[in-house]
């Protein structure tokens, strides 16, 4: 407690505090927020990660939000390198396509424009044994 009312105590944090600052230089004078994936995209990938480690395929997963993509990174298990990346580059966009699947060598599996048609990499054709 102090012994000063509390008019006092407002008016000298008024004076001691920091001027005021221009929104549009501060959001200017900060870093660019990383890259994410949307809700529905992030859905769609844990639908098909869930599927593959019901089916023992994938044990672990790891997601990076960089300055220039997000990464969803698949384990077989979590000391290994990734299995398969799922990446978002949004600088791709209007080229290649923002979405891509890249395997453990770094060879691009597949890429598109939508995200569903790339995760298509993962359904497995079924083959009729005779």
């Amino acid at each position: 407690m102090t012994d000063q009312p509390d008019a006092q105590r407002a008016a000298s944090f008024h004076r001691d505090s920091s001027p005021v600052v221009d929104l549009r230089e501060y959001k200017q004078s900060k870093d660019p927020l990383p890259i994410t994936f949307h809700r529905r995209e992030l859905d769609a990938i844990l639908r098909i990660y869930g599927r593959m480690v019901g089916e023992g395929e994938w044990r672990d997963y790891a997601i990076d939000h960089l300055k220039d993509k997000a990464v969803f990174s698949v384990f077989k298990r979590s000391g290994e390198m990734p299995l398969f990346r799922i990446e978002k580059n949004p600088k791709l966009a209007a080229k290649q396509g923002a979405f891509s699947v890249v395997n453990v060598d770094g060879r691009i599996l597949k890429r598109g424009h939508e995200l569903s048609q790339v995760l298509k990499v993962f359904d497995k054709v079924l083959r009729l044994i005779e």
